[in-house]
């Protein structure tokens, strides 16, 4: 079993490629017209074959003989050589009509001497091969095992069961994977049944992910269906009177009820269908309904063979091999027959011929770990070396990344695609897909790992690391191929032999010497990866070298160039080039010479905020794929869009004024997906220009937003923007609809139609003139709708629940989550149905000022209720048990009888509404009320019984000046508070509190003599005090964050120190704190933030008065200061970064120099200043010039 795993070398998926290169149409044209040689690219192919044969066993031997490894790395870079010229030639074939001329007699003999050169060059390598002991692989028979497997799949032992089960079980690393595909791929179960799927399932088991993956498994489409029930009947709809092989590979489940709901639509399939599954014993006997098949391990002395070979015994008969072999036998009756084991030990001992070091390999105590806990690195470079070939580069590539970084899936599979890891697909499918499945096929082998942080929580955007020990296998096999730098410079040394560059920092001295660039000049990848804080490019003719120096250039990456406004016209002559990202820099245009990129598949210019236009020949990038132009302010799309038949994504199209750029050019772009928007439909002029869009045929687009532009409020042709918005009726797969500034004053029908059974967001915006809601509630899979700024909408009646056509079903059964805002004429919410939104968890209604009536009275699933300045509005509360936050503000009609039982969260605002919430709190003492905000109330009010509520734990109180704080309890649970311009009463808080934040509050001038003992304070907000307490540092202990508001009478911290963790200081308009002496020891203090006014500051800061722990500095609306002074900033030597805002008389530097440790100046509103700045006055540049990133407004100076 052991040499089936074996999954081919790094270099033969490289083969592949050039192999369909040389097999391409235009390659085959070429060889017809005799313009390139057909003997001569013969003889590259066969010694390419050659080559290939000996690429398995010369990976193996490298890791311990420098010679093999030598060979291997001068063996990659003639491939290298050879698929740029094969890729240079490929290009110019498929463009020659247009480019005949590169084709000429002296160009041909050119890429002939080429490829003359590289065959001789390979055929010099292949002669070594012998000398090195080079051998070609072999395949161990395992037909044994296959033979039995297919005879059970082919026998009738379904025991009067559709379906039987039949899972191969045996230990890890044992082969289970290896067979099934060897099974599966074996072309006698055509013959026996009607089709075969294989899902890759893995150790999460989930019912709804795994049904989805079958069903895209057995139709090889993707699915678009999120319910499982819809997913069953789909798939039972798939299954039905079929005879079936589905093989589930790698199930973890011990969950009989899971694997139950699992099964349940195979039953629809003919007897004698089969489920094949590799598995582990525990998952075996749940799921099996026929006899296990246990894979067994390696006899001894199969086991001792591959150990042996492994671990390289010499042959020589000698006293220390006879003994080594003897302790060797021992080590391989410990592995139980696993081939895995064998080899890794093996592997790790053929450098180790010393019987001490096999003997405590023998006694380790790594033998009684389990399996989980014996994770070691030569475990992992194993596991690499039995990847298949094609996903080998794919996980190489990854040692572009820092360790720990967070790479996203979509780009990680654009980037492969830009390379060529990826095989031509077929059976329609495109290469993303194939990408798809290489990536979660790595996902599967652990080589990636889901990101845990918040990032992949919030983002919709699936996002991924590798493990430390997986990083470290990735840079060591990168080798010199692949090359990382935190920082380009002048320093950076970098291998004539590296083709992948990648790096976090850039300088543009690390091209100002010639023999770099001579170095890198066959760079195929330019990768920048972290955002920058310094300036990429302190030179214009940086980008200049770049893209006229490295002609072999498939990835350009420019992101976060924040400094590039420009493209050279040079970068049209980067035939190979696939891949281009511009994002977030300052292009203001585009070089018409961009669109002679045949071969680019990848276009992002996210975010360039000055990028207003595309050049005018994009419709020439035949082979483009993505265009990512989200963030950018794009007036119009380019003339002849629906050339670009191979686009799929594409974040919005906004719609030009002439008939070349128009909506019909979408009608071409049929292979979208994903999100689209399109803009500036108020420049359709005609009804049928919007069918000839043909969004119905889209199948692949799940998100659709439909916009108007702001413009079109002057339209009066309302039967016009009807007709548009019929015809644009999107396909039923559409998952998320928005309309946005549409002017027509009814809503098409198609909008409620049952069969949109994917959609789960729909989203009305800004429709002036529609005085009806369409007929939603018959969508069944609607979760999330908003309403907002329809101005003539009065009533929401019962054509909103239902239409005339279909008055049975419940209305919005899947609806989770309901808005309505901005609504100014809305009065009436009617015709209620009692069985609408059986889910809603969350309802929001916002500035409706005319709303009257009554809400929804029966809403068991609610759980958030919100209502915001709605002061006509007579409702009393739904009947909701499960509500959990209540939110009323300027809505004092409401009325709140009882406080819901489960409410964790209340903020009320207005005399009546706190009224209500002291009396329902009088009434029910509320057991799960956490958080409690209170505004604006002129009453008199208090707590019943003088104190809080018990489970309290934030409390907010603003405006309720006749409220009387209850002291004479401490309030253990409550964690935070802040009372703003309330409580006059109040003089002291004895309380255990994390957070207090006290504004306003006019008799609170002061601590108490003892101050304020609060063990656990972290965060501590104060204003208009006279003084702080002088025994901080031991009263607050923990805190970590102060801000001081209003506090001119304030001239000192406390002289016997602060709090010792403390990090974060805000200081606002607190002019004799800082204009003081100096501060005391804050030695933890890492970030300062200073607001004015301060009209007496003209100058700041003083020497000595800030803590020398500072990375951060903020000045802010300083209105009268002139004058930076740097000797109070010169010994702050950890200062990272200086912010400054809103000085507009600020004008000059005192002092020798801002400090050495900046990275980052950043200037706003300080005109005078900027303008020194600007020109390099020769009192200020000196003194700022060492920085690495100035800005000023945004921009790099």
């Amino acid at each position: 079993m052991a040499a089936a795993l074996v999954g081919g070398a790094f270099l033969s998926a490289f083969l592949d490629v050039l192999f369909d290169r040389l097999a391409s149409p235009e390659f085959v044209d070429l060889i017809r017209g005799k313009k390139l040689s057909k003997k001569l690219l013969k003889k590259l192919e066969t010694t390419l074959r050659v080559v290939g044969a000996v690429l398995d066993d010369a990976e193996k031997k490298q890791i311990t003989n420098t010679n093999v490894k030598h060979w291997l790395n001068d063996l990659k870079d003639a491939v290298y050589e050879a698929d740029d010229l094969l890729d240079e030639v490929s290009t110019k074939a498929a463009t020659q009509k247009k480019v005949s001329y590169l084709f000429s007699g002296s160009s041909n003999r050119k890429i002939v001497g080429k490829l003359e050169d590289i065959v001789v060059r390979l055929e010099s390598h292949l002669k070594l091969k012998e000398s090195l002991d080079l051998k070609e692989s072999a395949v161990e028979n395992v037909e044994k095992d296959k033979e039995a497997i297919i005879k059970l799949l082919s026998e009738d032992n379904s025991d009067g069961r559709e379906v039987s089960v039949i899972p191969i079980v045996g230990m890890g690393g044992v082969g289970k994977t290896a067979l099934a595909q060897l099974v599966y791929n074996d072309e006698n179960l055509e013959e026996i049944f009607d089709f075969k799927a294989w899902v890759c399932v893995s150790q999460e088991f989930d019912v709804l992910k795994v049904t989805k993956t079958i069903i895209e498994a057995v139709t090889g489409k993707p699915c678009n269906l999120n319910d499982l029930n819809l997913l069953h009947l789909e798939l039972m709809d798939k299954l039905k009177d079929k005879k079936f092989l589905i093989v589930l590979d790698d199930v973890w489940t011990e969950d009989y009820v899971d694997w139950s709901l699992l099964k349940k639509p195979f039953n629809r399939g003919i007897r004698r269908s089969k489920i094949l599954l590799t598995t582990r014993e525990k998952t075996a006997s749940v799921v099996q309904t026929v006899e296990t098949y246990h894979l067994n391990q390696l006899s001894t002395e199969h086991c001792w063979s591959v150990f042996a070979n492994h671990a390289c015994l010499s042959s020589e008969s000698n006293e220390n091999t006879t003994t080594l072999e003897k302790i060797g036998k021992e080590i391989v009756k410990k592995c139980n027959g696993l081939p895995l084991a064998a080899q890794s030990l093996g592997g790790m001992l053929r450098r180790k011929h010393d019987i001490g070091g096999w003997n405590n390999i023998l006694n380790s105590d790594i033998w009684e770990l389990s399996e989980s806990e014996c994770k070691v690195i030569p475990t992992l470079r194993l596991s690499y070396h039995y990847l298949p070939p094609h996903l080998k580069r794919c996980f190489v590539y990854c040692s572009l990344y820092p360790q720990d970084y967070e790479f996203e899936k979509n780009e990680l599979i654009l980037l492969w695609m830009a390379e060529d890891f990826l095989k031509k697909p077929r059976n329609g499918r495109t290469l993303e897909e194939v990408g798809h499945e290489y990536f979660d096929d790595l996902v599967s082998r652990s080589f990636f790992q889901r990101s845990s942080t918040n990032r992949s929580s919030w983002s919709d955007r699936k996002w991924f690391v590798m493990h430390d020990l997986m990083h470290d296998l990735a840079t060591s096999l990168g080798g010199d191929f692949y090359f990382r730098s935190e920082e380009l410079g002048k320093e950076t040394k970098i291998n004539t032999k590296t083709r992948h560059l990648s790096f976090a920092k850039f300088n543009s001295s690390f091209l100002d010497n010639p023999d770099v660039v001579g170095r890198v000049k066959f760079l195929r990848t330019f990768l920048s990866i972290i955002k920058f804080e310094a300036a990429p490019f302190n030179n214009e003719e940086a980008q200049c070298i770049i893209v006229s120096k490295l002609m072999y250039l498939r990835v350009l990456s420019f992101r976060d160039f924040r400094s590039l406004d420009s493209l050279p016209d040079s970068i049209g002559k980067l035939i190979h080039l696939r891949y281009l990202d511009l994002s977030h820099s300052s292009v203001e245009t585009l070089p018409k010479s961009l669109c002679n990129l045949y071969n680019l598949q990848t276009l992002k210019l996210y975010n360039c905020g000055k990028l207003t236009k595309l050049p005018s020949d994009m419709r020439n990038l035949v082979n483009l794929h993505h265009l990512e132009i989200r963030g950018t302010p794009i007036e119009e799309m380019p003339r002849g869009m629906s050339k670009l038949n191979h686009l799929q994504h594409l974040d919005f199209f906004a719609v030009g004024k002439h008939k070349e750029n128009g909506i019909k050019e979408l009608g071409g772009l049929s292979n979208l997906r994903g999100r689209l928007e399109i803009r500036n439909l108020e420049n359709v002029s005609q009804s049928d220009e919007a069918s000839e869009a043909r969004m119905m045929d889209k199948k692949h687009i799940n998100s659709l937003r439909l916009e108007w532009s702001r413009c079109n409020n002057k339209s009066n042709n309302f039967q016009l923007e009807i007709d548009v918005l019929c015809k644009l009726q999107p396909h039923f797969n559409i998952e998320s609809l928005g309309i946005k500034g549409y002017k027509g004053t009814r809503f098409p029908d198609w909008m409620g139609n049952s069969s949109y059974c994917n959609m789960t967001r729909l989203y009305l915006y800004d429709c002036d003139n529609c005085s009806m809601l369409p007929s939603l509630g018959q969508l069944p899979s609607l979760k999330d709708l908003g309403i907002a700024r329809l101005n003539r909408l009065k009533t929401i009646d019962a054509g909103f629940y239902k239409n005339e056509d279909c008055r049975s079903g419940t209305p919005f059964p899947s609806l989770e989550s309901l808005f309505i805002h901005d609504m100014p004429c809305w009065e009436v919410w009617s015709s209620f149905d009692s069985e609408a939104f059986p889910v809603l968890n969350s309802l929001e209604i916002r500035d409706c000022p005319k709303l009257e009536g009554s809400l929804p009275n029966h809403l068991p699933a609610l759980k958030r209720l919100t209502i915001r300045n709605c002061e006509l509005l007579v409702s009393s509360l739904p009947t909701a048990p499960a509500i959990q936050s209540l939110e009323i503000l300027k809505s004092n009609k409401v009325a709140l009888h009882a406080l819901p039982l489960l409410v964790e969260t209340i903020e009320v605002e207005g005399s009546p509404m706190v009224e209500s919430v002291m009396e329902a709190i009088t009434n029910i003492q509320p057991t799960c009320l956490r958080s409690l905000t209170l505004k604006d109330c002129l009453s008199a009010v208090s707590f019943p019984g003088g104190r809080l509520p018990e489970s309290l734990k934030s409390l907010s109180i603003k405006d309720l000046k006749k409220l009387e704080f209850p002291k004479q309890h401490k309030h253990e649970l409550l964690e935070t508070l802040t009372i703003e311009s309330s409580c006059d009463s109040l003089t002291s808080l004895p309380l255990s509190l994390c957070s207090l934040h006290i504004h306003r509050c006019p008799n609170f001038v002061s601590f108490w003599r003892e101050g304020l003992p609060a063990p656990n304070f972290i965060n501590l907000t104060i204003s208009e005090l006279k003084s702080l307490p002088e025994e901080m540092s031991s009263l607050l202990p923990k805190l970590e964050c102060l801000e001081i508001f209003n506090c001119p009478e304030i001239e000192s911290f406390p002289k016997r120190g602060m709090p010792p963790d403390l990090r974060t200081v805000s200081i606002y308009n607190c002019e004799k704190l800082l204009s003081g002496l100096a501060w005391p020891s804050m030695g933890m203090l890492t970030h300062l933030s200073v607001w004015g006014r301060c009209d007496g500051i003209k100058s700041f800061p003083k020497e000595g008065l800030l803590p020398p722990s500072l990375t951060t500095l903020y000045l802010f609306d300083m209105s009268n200061l002139e004058m930076l002074d740097c000797t109070g900033l010169l010994h702050l030597t950890s200062l990272q970064q200086l912010q400054i805002f809103g000085c507009p008389k600020l004008e000059n530097m005192a002092g020798e120099s801002l400090p050495f440790s900046l990275i980052k100046l950043t200037m706003v509103e300080c005109p005078l200043l900027e303008k020194r700045c600007r020109m390099k006055h020769p009192q200020i540049w000196p003194k700022i010039s060492h920085i690495p990133s100035i800005w000023f407004y945004g921009r790099l100076i």
